[in-house]
């Protein structure tokens, strides 16, 4: 999983249900976070916040898990369980994740 200004981009976009590991990079200067929501809508239609940024306890959307403050140049795992279905991946510091850092993910 590689973060960058302003993408997230996954090294695979499906897994097998289970536990499952992210290595996630940023590649970027400043710090992202990495946040797991399970979900059935597009990645670029979550619902919002007034200020633009992603509403976590918004409908449609089941917060799984996360790491914040993933600093510029550095690597870090996130390892969940994960039940078939469909994923977002995102940043949701302000902004970014309408600037576009989100990517789906499924698992079977």
């Amino acid at each position: 999983m590689t973060l960058a200004d302003y993408s997230v981009t996954p090294d695979e976009s499906s897994a097998a249900a289970g536990e499952v590991t992210f290595d996630i990079t940023n590649d970027a200067e400043q710090t992202h976070e990495f946040v797991v929501f399970q979900t059935d809508l597009a990645p670029d239609q979550l619902p919002l916040n007034e200020d633009g940024s992603f509403d976590e306890e918004g409908e449609g959307v089941t917060h799984i898990d996360e790491i914040e403050d993933i600093e510029g140049g550095s690597t870090e795992s996130l390892t969940v369980s994960l039940d078939a279905g469909n994923y977002v991946l995102i940043c949701n510091l302000p902004a970014h994740y309408r600037q576009g850092m989100h990517a789906s993910f499924s698992v079977s």
